[in-house]
């Protein structure tokens, strides 16, 4: 079943033509009966029009059929709210409406999502946009009502150095009922600036989508311009990007077990992790001069080539790496103090998990078993698979477990890597792109799925570029996670998620 949709897969182009143009009622139904039947929103997004907006929605096939759906519709100024019947449509809705103007007339809690201006000039119908409203956080909160029931508010200024978001709890006592989440702090207006591009800057804009995912945005970015220029990245430069994407989930896992160590006050885990998040930053650097990966990826391949004195000490480097990290872990299992304190705190049923569209390891700790890697596989993954592994309890303690087992896969798979690195060029030149061409690239970045959607103009510049962090789908499942804990217990979940505040605000 398409439900009235273009099939396609992942990392391919075609014409704009070629995307089924649909009624209203087609549109909005097939997309209800499409998420009913297990298949799940990708994108969803406007192109501003006269009088309205084109409204484009990309789905994600259930099962391994690898498959993914597109449609689109034209609607006027409204459009109708599919949110209170598909709760992960809700922040796509919000977001088209603040873009393009259109309002989606039923939404359940309406509102900004970045605080932005629109994609084209024009009055706005937000009644706060005057002034001071276009200030994040300036806006009407969720309040519960009740005798003893207290509002704490938190941020957007943080202890430490973090980006800034602000956190608007509804509490009675220490117990939480609702967690509102206002961000908008670190909009960057990337997707605007991205209209008529490509420019030689727009590679250097897609490394700093969110800069701890360098390489995963690096990597959606390279997949769109190669198919649109019809070519492809050599084996090689493939596997080198898929090291590189490994390196980067290595890093960022391990800094994770190590600061929800530190966030329960166990500093020998924390500060292992902390050191030996260092040695993986430090083999992307051997790899490209930044220990962020920025300069490595480039469409048509890589920026750096990896010789055989650089592949024996990245092994040497792993191996050590590899050795050190499983003894900090293991003194984290084998706390039983620590372990009281991770288990069944911040928990995110399975149902509500897939109902949100959670993405990522937040969603595989639910024991929702979804993997861009493998279900929609690109590059070396198309060859070399990693298996995807879950968790059920849904808790920090799920969350926290499946970084070390998502670690110990990518270890091993950076170590076959290197040690089979195909021969060949690690570059191809690039080619005109097409007119009037749409397509669409999927990642798995270390926080989760990563969606890129280009549609180019008659010029082969682009009308329209969509960006979809991991961090877009998973922000609600922190809300979620603390219905119901103590209040104490936000550090901890929110480190448990570690969601991104600049990928979210594009």
């Amino acid at each position: 079943m398409n439900f009235g949709m273009k099939a396609f897969y992942n990392g391919s182009s075609f014409e704009r033509s070629d995307i089924p143009v649909l009624d209203n009622d087609s549109y909005f139904q097939g997309m209800v009966d499409a998420i009913a039947a297990g298949w799940r929103a990708c994108a969803y997004f406007g192109v501003p029009c006269e009088g309205g907006a084109t409204l484009y929605s990309i789905f994600s096939a259930r099962g391994g059929s690898g498959e993914l759906g597109i449609a689109a519709t034209t609607v006027g100024r409204t459009f109708p709210s599919l949110a209170r019947l598909c709760p992960q449509l809700h922040l796509f809705e919000r977001e088209i409406a603040e873009q393009c103007l259109v309002r989606p007339e039923g939404h359940p809690w309406f509102k900004p999502v970045r605080f932005q201006k629109p994609l084209i000039p024009g009055d706005s119908f937000w009644k706060e946009c005057d002034g001071a409203g276009l200030i994040p956080a300036v806006m009407d909160f969720y309040r519960v009502e009740g005798a003893e029931v207290h509002e704490v508010a938190v941020g957007p200024v943080h202890a430490g150095i973090i980006e800034p978001g602000h956190f608007r709890f509804q509490c009675h006592g220490e117990e939480v009922f609702h967690l509102e989440i206002a961000l908008g702090f670190q909009h960057r207006g990337i997707e605007r600036a991205l209209i008529g591009a490509p420019s030689p800057r727009t590679m250097h804009q897609m490394e700093t989508i969110a800069g701890d995912s360098t390489v995963g945005h690096g990597q959606a970015y390279c997949m769109i311009m190669e198919s649109l220029a019809g070519i492809f990245a050599s084996p090689r430069a493939e596997t080198i990007r898929g090291i590189a994407l490994e390196l980067e989930r290595l890093a960022n896992h391990t800094g994770d077990l190590g600061a929800i160590a530190g966030d329960v006050g166990y500093l020998p885990t924390a500060s292992f992790c902390g050191r030996i998040r260092g040695d993986f930053l430090n083999m992307t650097a051997a790899l490209c001069g930044s220990r962020f990966g920025r300069g490595l990826l480039r469409p048509g391949g890589v920026g750096f080539d990896c010789d055989s004195e650089l592949v024996d000490d990245l092994s040497r480097r792993l191996q050590t790496a590899r050795e050190e990290l499983a003894g900090a872990v293991e003194l984290l299992w084998n706390s039983p103090s620590v372990m009281a304190r991770l288990e069944d705190i911040g928990m995110v049923s399975e149902a509500d998990a897939r109902e949100i569209g959670l993405v990522g390891p937040p969603a595989r700790a639910c024991g929702l078993n979804r993997d861009i890697r493998r279900d929609h596989p690109y590059g070396i993954f198309r060859m070399s698979q990693i298996p995807v592994i879950t968790a059920t309890g849904g808790d920090v303690a799920s969350r926290t477990r499946l970084r070390w087992l998502e670690a110990e896969r990518s270890l091993a798979f950076i170590d076959e890597q290197v040690r089979h690195l195909p021969r060949g060029n690690h570059r191809s030149q690039m080619k005109p792109l097409g007119a009037n061409r749409c397509a669409v690239a999927l990642t798995e970045g270390w926080r989760g799925e990563i969606c890129h959607v280009a549609l180019t103009d008659r010029n082969s510049r682009f009308e329209r570029y969509k960006i979809v962090d991991p961090s877009f789908h998973n922000w609600n499942g922190l809300g979620l996670a603390l219905r119901g804990e103590q209040i104490s217990d936000f550090p901890l979940c929110n480190k448990s998620f570690n969601l991104s505040y600049c990928g979210f605000d594009l």
